[in-house]
């Protein structure tokens, strides 16, 4: 049993109080436990004998298209520069009032939001002129979209629902060559902030001082080595291999448990 740990279901909005338990069980059930970010690495590894940690990896040759010029999409070829862009889903996880504030300041920019709208009521989104929310797209349609951004965003509330989260959009946005400004998310600080390849921001204040400040980057050429030396390092295709080797092992290890139980009940 392989249980592939992915969110904190249990700290989700309108999440049933039997998945905390669920999760429990599948704990204790499960022969490896894989975690897809190092909050969830670190609030499991204690808590079994088998936890792997195997954060968002990305698909460099489809993200890395948005790197060359492609035709802007027909519903966001209207809207003027500078675009801001997020895709995503847009949920309880997603800091609206930080949005408001940000596109309440800045009039001049444009904030392009893709993607469905869950679990919140959509009247509660900010209605902004500046605000362009274009719905969900295909993985497919995005490179095109982020290709003609200017830098990409990460809104998202600091609360129960986003301790663990590990947002696979980070080195999506990277593999695509746009800046990114994201809130101070444990796992994006962790992974990306320190190194100075994400910019932080605490506050709607430093959110807005922060796109203002990879807006205005003249250079790219350093940043952008450091980010293909870090995207470098994983794909899907070594994820897969890494977590097979873990389950062959596992297997292997089963296999030679029941041979010996065979064998002590046989003497």
């Amino acid at each position: 049993i392989i249980y592939d740990c992915m969110d904190e279901l249990a700290a989700f909005k309108n999440a049933p109080p039997v998945i905390k338990q669920r999760g429990d069980e599948l704990m204790k059930r499960a022969d490896i436990v894989f975690t897809g970010g190092s909050s969830l690495y670190a609030a499991r590894k204690d808590k079994h004998h088998s936890v792997h940690l195997f954060p968002s990896s990305i698909d460099r040759k489809h993200f890395g298209q948005a790197m060359q010029p492609i035709a802007d999409p027909t519903d966001q070829s209207a809207i003027p520069h500078p675009r801001i862009g997020f895709f995503g889903v847009i949920d309880e996880r997603m800091d609206i009032e930080l949005l408001r504030s940000a596109a309440t300041a800045k009039p001049e920019w444009q904030f392009v939001v893709l993607g469905p709208v869950v679990k919140i009521d959509p009247a509660t989104l900010p209605s902004l002129p500046n605000i362009h929310y274009l719905g969900q797209k295909s993985y497919q349609e995005l490179p095109a979209y982020l290709a003609n951004w200017d830098v990409a965003m990460m809104p998202f509330a600091i609360n129960e629902s986003t301790k663990f989260i590990s947002p696979t959009k980070t080195p999506e946005y990277l593999a695509a060559g746009k800046p990114v400004v994201s809130t101070a998310i444990t796992d994006v600080v962790d992974g990306y902030g320190k190194t100075g390849l994400v910019y932080i921001a605490n506050d709607a204040g430093e959110f807005v001082d922060k796109i203002e400040a990879a807006l205005h980057i003249k250079d790219r050429t350093a940043w952008l080595k450091e980010v293909d030396s870090l995207l470098a390092q994983g794909s899907w295709d070594r994820t897969v291999e890494q977590m097979n080797n873990y389950i062959n092992a596992a297997l292997t290890n089963a296999a030679q448990k029941s041979t010996k139980e065979k064998e002590d009940a046989y003497v």
